[in-house]
């Protein structure tokens, strides 16, 4: 508005559904925009028609990035009634809306590091995450501990990320072998991935838990999503400091 750009009339428009606007069946949180990203839908337990209203309410109030996760197709035709470009990920079930401009100023890339090609459709979760949220993402697929060598074999790339989302069903091994091998942050998702001793991915899960490496966080079970917002979140806080102004020192009142 002080730029000229929207009327007066408008911008009150806008204001007045902050901080969250009521959709009946839905409490939309526009407020969390100002707090590091936008609200995320999670398609699992709504209707397809209920997905598409989120995401319209969204979308008016210029929302960057604007996710669904655990999107069917039934979720992606209705969305797209509403947000024609959106992209859906039919592996992963990511349906990509509107993603926030590449960030150009991040000298970081988040790494994404997939043990098996059973654990892709977390994997995949966790980069179109951090590929929306403007990140530059370089991913390794099935290269876990069954065969190291496969792993060591791109010791440079993974010392090159800023940030790695190490993803590993099983014993969940993993992220332990990436951390003992990068001074990053690593990001470990357990997938339920296994047979039946995996325990649907409790087994990873307590084994990322009781990592002997330094410099591990562990996310939920099947949980790509939150890792790849993590892993974008970190990255911005190494470049721009806790604010997240660019040249800012981190005067630690960020959120």
């Amino acid at each position: 508005m002080a730029r000229g750009e929207l009327p007066t009339e408008d911008a009150v428009t806008r204001l007045a559904a902050l901080p969250f606007e009521d959709l009946g069946f839905a409490r939309v949180d526009h407020h969390r925009a100002l707090r590091g990203g936008p609200e995320v839908v999670y398609g699992p337990g709504k209707t397809p028609a209920e997905a598409a209203s989120i995401v319209a309410a969204l979308l008016a109030q210029d929302a960057s990035p604007v996710l669904v996760t655990k999107a069917t197709a039934g979720h992606a035709e209705a969305v797209r009634q509403v947000a024609p470009g959106a992209r859906w990920h039919p592996r992963s079930g990511m349906l990509v809306c509107r993603a926030a401009d590449p960030d150009g100023s991040r000298a970081g890339v988040v790494g994404v590091v997939c043990a098996g090609t059973g654990d892709l459709p977390v994997a995949e979760e966790a980069w179109v995450t951090a590929e929306a949220f403007g990140c530059r993402v370089d991913t390794l697929v099935d290269v876990g501990v069954a065969g190291a060598h496969r792993l060591f074999a791109e010791a440079g790339r993974l010392q090159a990320a800023g940030v790695l989302v190490v993803v590993a069903g099983m014993e969940g091994a993993l992220p332990s072998l990436v951390a003992g091998m990068v001074a990053a942050p690593v990001v470990a998702v357990p997938t339920s991935v296994g047979y039946g001793a995996a325990f649907e991915g409790l087994a990873a899960l307590l084994g990322m838990l009781n990592s002997c490496a330094v410099g591990v966080s562990v996310v939920n079970i099947d949980n790509g999503f939150g890792a790849g917002a993590l892993a974008a979140r970190i990255l911005r806080t190494q470049t721009h400091g806790a604010t997240g102004t660019p040249g800012e020192p981190d005067d630690g009142a960020g959120p």
